[in-house]
């Protein structure tokens, strides 16, 4: 039996599309030929934009939040499949340690800040203390509290500073959660995603509803604010991420210019013999 959230507890995960019609199914699903044209075509554009951030030596924060099995990690993957890590980096941090765990909250993340000419992908970030801590109560309502109060600051600094700061919370529905969490139960190799953090996160739905609610409430600044993608449709809401993403910028076709290739020097020089090499096993 599944349970539906109190009124006004649920997530919207769906928004109309506004696209053309006959890219749709009768389900109201994008068409697969016609997400892989444009997921191919925003790819193309996310390089473009990667040799902008490099030629202008930008500093691009973008932070992706939101319940698990939203769809962040997806979009993260799409992002990052033509780029370079050397230019577009992820930093996706475990649990703090005992010792980080004694220093001041934001003191791990600032390392992994891009430097000119990056752009960073937080695959979560401090945002941890607002939604997953306060929900599962690992911190106390003292440190919740000088959070909400800290981050507004903490970001207007980062922007003052010269970084880009961008935010994504990815929004699901209940119902929807449920399909995905189910369809990793049963699949093995899928299962190692469902983990005891996100099980209690189901269970408690409605809680991290409010915990998005206050986060927002706080955080949705000026300097700083939230853009929230709707995720139902995991498809869509790539399209919809990226596109926004790449309208953040008036980026313009920065792409070196296509060089000659040099003929091997020629050198004397006589290699061992091949065979005192080990290989592989040559199963196919």
């Amino acid at each position: 039996m599944t349970l539906t959230p109190p009124e006004g507890a649920n997530d919207v995960g769906f928004a109309p599309h506004r696209g053309n019609p006959d890219d749709y199914n009768k389900k109201g699903k994008l068409r697969k030929k016609v997400y892989a044209a444009e997921i191919k075509r925003l790819q193309q554009e996310l390089v473009q934009l990667q040799y902008w951030i490099q030629k202008q030596d930008l500093k691009v924060l973008v932070i992706f939040e939101g319940r698990g099995s939203a769809g962040k990690g997806g979009v993260i993957k799409r992002i990052t499949e033509m780029t370079s890590p050397r230019t577009v980096r992820v930093v996706a941090l475990p649990k703090p340690t005992e010792r980080e765990r004694t220093q001041w909250y934001f003191q791990r993340y600032i390392a992994h800040l891009p430097a000119a000419g990056e752009m960073c992908l937080f695959d979560r970030s401090w945002y941890n203390r607002s939604n997953v801590e306060w929900v599962m109560d690992f911190c106390t309502p003292e440190e919740h509290q000088e959070f909400l109060r800290s981050v507004p600051e903490f970001e207007r600094m980062l922007v003052r500073s010269g970084i880009i700061v961008i935010k994504y919370w990815f929004s699901v529905s209940y119902e929807e959660q449920r399909k995905r969490f189910e369809a990793r139960n049963a699949e093995p190799l899928k299962r190692w995603k469902l983990s005891d953090m996100d099980l209690a996160e189901h269970e408690l739905y409605v809680r991290y509803s409010m915990a998005k609610d206050t986060t927002f409430q706080h955080t949705d600044t000026k300097a700083a604010p939230w853009y929230v993608v709707p995720s139902d449709d995991k498809k869509t809401a790539r399209l919809n991420c990226i596109s926004h993403l790449l309208s953040q910028f008036d980026y313009e076709d920065a792409a070196p210019d296509e060089v000659e290739l040099p003929t091997m020097r020629e050198e004397p020089y006589i290699r061992p013999p091949m065979h005192e090499q080990t290989f592989v096993p040559q199963l196919f």
